[in-house]
């Protein structure tokens, strides 16, 4: 298959070519949509959701979509990613198929369903590669309007690129900021808050972006009357039109059947965006959707005959096809010929597809199948595995599933006999040689990941002076915007007052509006726009106010970011840094502590809790030499607070899932993280009176946790522990607690029952008394712990209560 090209200078003949070769691709497109129906509804495939229906857009916008540009979009743009050669028959039948292999199937190794799109970033080591020379998909996520705030950071590093000096080394990332941003989204998910949200950010920070609507006047079963204002995305968003006097967007209309004029709307955008980095928005009309939403239904129930009418004759490959034959570029005949031809591609490529997929599962199978045959000689129950055997051996078309089931099933039967060490081994060592398939690169595997970096800790000299904590911060970023051009930071306030603790003062002045930037009120796209530049070699640093406005964003971090190394196999990375700031204030909407909602929604992404700002600052300088995501959460009340300024900064390094002992002792072992460490070291001073002497550890980190499982070394001494934390109960607490019993073994060295001591179930109330009565008190750990000591030790500690 040929991708879409375009010349400045082309005879007719070349154009003639060109117009078949593009048409070509929309049929073999719609016979991969047509056959992979089939594959879902016989059982090959799981589910189906195909780009049938907006073929002949998709082949436009190849045409204008150039090396280093990137798109966004959702799960119909197959045909686009054929256009551009991005993806074979084969490789979108392996997608169908959920082929674990990146060499069958790139876009995800079988992690997500077919339709989900992206190219590799990264070579097999983690490294970038030379983006300019390529085009590029970032990797697609289902949920609707999901790819929106990424689109607006993939367009935002090409305003940096061009006008932020330093840069002018990072050529595989951009020349000159030329490169384009298009998102893609069907006209029914435009009803989303992220793509209005995304539209707005794009209109303000004027980005080369180029935004496509797909509309077919459906979303699945709903009509656009139930879904869009005056049931039309492009005339509601009229007033973002730029004029004279105001910047905003160019906003384009074309229908999706009309061939020659899409090709024309798009090189339209493509030259407004990329010269003038204006963005645009395309309103893709009159599309259809042949088969329906997707292999879950027909959209016969839904559709009138006169609609299923009219889809049938404006489909637009058919449209393209009435359009060569008036134009003179094809007869009939000859496109029966393509046609045809097409038809049969796809099914060989099909088979190919198929075959590779299945061909490795049933060698795996046939392994199974003679080792079990070799262990009934001996076996007591020769009849039942040989039955088993036979089962597995007369399944048409096996899955993984069927061959491993079947093996633990059988050990069972040969627990006591002599066929066992032989059938568990190879259990151990096909789980080991699978399980990676479906489980690798949650996090990045390549050599900067975390466990690279080498702690540093902070120097200080005779001269070092004590002063407001937010001052370390505040120099460390200076440090840091110094040492790392393509660092920036961007938020609520986070620019011209430096934000609102003041740890960034001064430094909008000193490094520009673009490297230190306000941002409006909009976390989802604050983070959108973080994730699409670090995807583009830049070092974002996402400011989030304050950690309950995280939650604006927990959908994008978790479903984006926190899976972006998973579901593209370690081929693409956004190392993004999330900066924001909770614990210890007064009020439900500022208390800051959602932290067991946070840790479970974003495995994938680390969770940093710094007790003090030093040690904030110390995670920064870590994350800027690795390349991973991060959350790394400030304590709200201590900022003011005095530290000691560092000599060493932007240098020293706070090592990431390793705890800090704070305070040693004899008694029982405190777990804890941010400023509640505060309470518990004031409650160990007061304990320590009555002669209980309480071990203080920091977990500094949530996510990874005690990596050196430091805990139950301390545990093992103690023989007591209790977890504080000002989450609710069942939140952070009880997953430190799971991480220390479960994965630490600690419960062999407990003399007491392992507790914990957490904030009340609801949000914090207002005010000094309301935080008392809400969260962990001094009165609260020193009560608790002394209570632990009584039932251990009751002739010594006398009962409070």
């Amino acid at each position: 298959m040929t991708e879409t090209k375009t010349k400045k200078e082309i005879t007719f003949e070349d154009f003639k070519t060109e117009v078949l070769n593009d048409y070509k691709i929309a049929r073999i497109s719609r016979e991969c949509s047509l056959l992979g129906r089939k594959e879902v509804l016989t059982g090959k495939a799981k589910f189906g959701i195909f780009g049938d229906g907006k073929e002949v857009p998709q082949l436009a916008m190849a045409k204008a979509f150039q090396n280093g540009d990137f798109r966004s979009g959702y799960y119909r743009d197959q045909t686009f990613m054929m256009a551009i050669g991005q993806m074979t028959i084969e490789q979108f039948f392996a997608g169908l198929y959920g082929h674990t292999d990146l060499d069958f199937d790139p876009m995800s190794a079988g992690r997500q369903m077919g339709g989900h799109f992206a190219t590799h970033s990264l070579d097999e080591n983690g490294n970038w590669k030379d983006l300019t020379k390529q085009k590029n998909s970032s990797a697609d996520i289902s949920p609707t309007a999901g790819q929106m705030p990424r689109l607006l950071g993939l367009a935002q590093a090409s305003k940096i690129f061009r006008n932020v000096k330093g840069l002018e080394n990072l050529t595989q990332f951009s020349k000159q900021g030329n490169e384009v941003a298009w998102g893609t989204i069907g006209n029914a998910s435009t009803s989303e808050g992220l793509f209005f949200e995304t539209i707005n950010a794009a209109g303000v920070l004027q980005v080369p972006m180029v935004m496509s609507v797909w509309d077919d006047e459906y979303g699945i079963s709903v009509h656009a009357k139930y879904q869009t204002t005056k049931e039309n995305i492009s005339e509601i968003l009229k007033g973002f039109q730029r004029d004279e006097e105001n910047d905003g967007y160019e906003i384009l209309r074309v229908k999706g059947w009309d061939y020659p004029s899409l090709v024309s709307t798009y090189e339209k955008a493509s030259e407004i965006t990329r010269e003038q980095h204006v963005p645009v928005l395309i309103h893709v009309q009159e599309l259809t959707q042949p088969q329906g939403h997707s292999t879950s239904g027909s959209h016969e129930r839904y559709k009138n005959a006169e609609r299923l009418a009219w889809e049938a004759e404006f489909d637009c490959v058919a449209q393209m096809r009435n359009w060569l034959i008036e134009n003179n570029l094809a007869t009939a005949e000859e496109l029966d010929e393509i046609d045809e031809a097409s038809k049969k591609e796809v099914l060989e490529g099909k088979k190919v597809a198929w075959n590779n997929f299945t061909n490795p599962i049933k060698e795996e199978r046939s392994e199974l199948v003679n080792l079990l045959n070799s262990i009934t000689v001996s076996s007591d129950n020769k009849v039942f595995i040989e039955k088993y055997a036979n089962d597995l051996a007369s399944i048409k078309e096996p899955i993984r599933k069927d061959i491993i089931t079947t093996a633990r099933k059988v050990l069972r039967l040969v627990i006591n006999e002599n066929g066992k060490e032989t059938l568990a081994n190879w259990i151990k060592n096909y789980i080991e040689k699978i399980q990676p398939k479906f489980s690798s690169h949650l996090f990045s595997q390549s050599q900067n990941n975390i466990s690279s970096v080498t702690e540093v800790k902070p120097n200080y000299n005779e001269t070092s002076e004590e002063v407001d904590a937010r001052l370390v911060l505040r120099d460390n970023f200076d440090a840091i915007f110094s040492k790392y051009p393509e660092a920036l930071i961007f938020g609520e306030d986070s620019g011209n007052i430096g934000d609102v603790n003041q740890g960034l003062e001064g430094m909008q002045e000193k490094y520009g509006e673009l490297r230190v930037a306000d941002a409006g009120i909009r976390e989802a796209t604050i983070l959108g726009q973080g994730i699409g530049m670090a995807m583009r070699g830049l070092r974002p640093i996402a400011e989030i106010q304050y950690l309950d406005y995280l939650l604006y964003a927990i959908q994008i971090m978790s479903d984006d970011l926190a899976t972006l190394q998973y579901r593209t196999c370690g081929r693409q990375k956004a190392p993004l840094i999330i900066r924001t700031r909770g614990h210890r204030l007064e009020g439900i909407w500022h208390s800051g502590s959602p932290m067991g909602m946070i840790i479970n929604a974003i495995r994938g992404i680390h969770v940093l809790v710094p007790r003090n700002m030093t040690k904030a600052a110390g995670f920064y300088n870590t994350l800027l030499e690795t390349d991973e995501p991060a959350l790394v959460v400030e304590c709200l009340n201590g900022y003011r607070l005095k530290e000691k300024m560092p000599t060493n900064l932007g240098e020293f390094k706070t090592p990431i899932g390793v705890v800090e002992t704070i305070k040693t002792g004899s008694d029982i072992t405190v777990v804890s993280y941010g400023s509640t460490l505060r309470i518990v070291e004031q409650a160990a001073k007061e304990l320590l009176e009555i002669g209980i002497d309480v071990e203080i550890i920091d977990a500094q980190s949530l996510l990874p946790f005690d990596i050196n499982h430091d805990c139950v070394k301390s545990i093992a001494k103690t023989n007591r522990l209790l977890v504080v934390d000002e989450d609710v109960p069942g939140g952070a607490s009880a997953y430190i607690l799971q991480q220390i019993i479960d994965e630490q073994n600690a419960y062999q060295y407990l003399d007491s029952k392992p507790q914990t001591l957490a904030s009340k179930a609801h949000r914090p109330a207002y005010g000094t008394d309301g935080d008392y009565f809400s969260k962990p008190s001094v009165e609260d750990v020193f009560e608790k712990i002394y209570a632990i000591m009584h039932e251990a030790k009751p002739n010594r500690f006398t009962k409070l209560y």
